[in-house]
């Protein structure tokens, strides 16, 4: 059993890539992508239809409803359990998706020890400031709106009296993919634009705006995934606070400005991948699974 990731930024071509070459290489799925994981959220995660999934099992994709929790810790389960099913039905598994932090932790494991909940006795954003001022080269990777990823690291702090990357050196991770190997797809600025520029027009026309004032009406703006790009911009429209003309401009401004920080952090985080463009990158994956 073969098991390979393929990573790039969001609208670089990653969903279709991996079910071509599921079909090819005897593969299953497994869903690397943190809105794909939600039942119902189907436009605006762009999560691919039963129809082009195919035969292919997916793991990852509808796995809980947009009220429930889901995290890094049930990725990893996920994970887990995607591979048993692969070694046992005789596949190979390909990983694909652009929540990185998932793919860095199967890589580099969690550090173990905070298990109880913590939650914030002060604001999100003040909690955010205090631990960056505290702790800037490991708070400067979570987004101020990433309240778990907050929560996480300000348990640690109150809990241990260290900051998180105190806390971690002291606490070394253990991961359970080391040897995985990482492809990934390359585009250039200008054509990626292109390419979100037109995924956000087609989202649009199949029937965002109508998906999440569904969204609102069933789960409220409560869950964390309602404040995901696509979503929170349309809020805003429902709101009206933007016309739909700035919808879906400011959709692709943020989607750029997202796709930018998946490649920073890629380019980081993953030393030892394999980077091309996406034709290229398709017989790499192929070469690699026939040796």
């Amino acid at each position: 059993m073969k098991e390979i990731a393929i990573i790039g930024s969001t609208a670089s071509g990653k969903t279709a890539l991996s079910i071509e070459l599921a079909n090819k290489t005897n593969s299953i799925i497994l869903s690397l992508d943190s809105l794909c994981v939600y039942k119902e959220i189907d436009i605006v995660s762009a999560k691919p239809t039963l129809e082009e999934r195919g035969n292919i099992v997916h793991f990852g994709i509808d796995e809980v409803y947009p009220n429930e929790e889901f995290d890094v810790i049930k990725f990893i389960e996920l994970y887990k359990k995607s591979k048993e099913y692969a070694i046992q039905n005789n596949k190979n598994l390909i990983i694909v998706g652009g929540t990185g932090f998932y793919l860095k932790a199967l890589i580099d494991g969690l550090s173990q020890g905070i298990e109880s909940k913590i939650k914030l006795d002060i604001s999100s954003l003040e909690a955010y400031d205090l631990l960056y001022s505290l702790d800037k080269e490991y708070m400067q990777r979570i987004e101020k709106n990433d309240k778990y990823r907050i929560e996480k690291a300000y348990a640690i702090y109150k809990e241990t009296n260290l900051t998180p990357s105190e806390y971690f050196e002291k606490n070394p991770k253990i991961g359970i993919a080391k040897d995985l190997k990482i492809f990934e797809i390359l585009w250039e600025k200008e054509e990626l634009k292109k390419r979100i520029a037109l995924r956000t027009n087609i989202m649009l026309n199949s029937g965002l705006i109508d998906e999440i004032i569904y969204l609102e009406k069933k789960y409220t703006r409560a869950p964390n995934c309602m404040s995901s790009i696509g979503i929170i911009e349309t809020l805003e429209y429902l709101d009206g606070k933007i016309s739909k003309k700035e919808l879906e401009e400011k959709i692709c401004l943020n989607t750029t400005k997202l796709a930018k920080r998946q490649n920073t952090f890629n380019k980081g985080q993953f030393l030892n991948k394999t980077s091309n463009i996406i034709e290229n990158l398709n017989s790499d994956i192929i070469k690699y699974f026939s040796l």
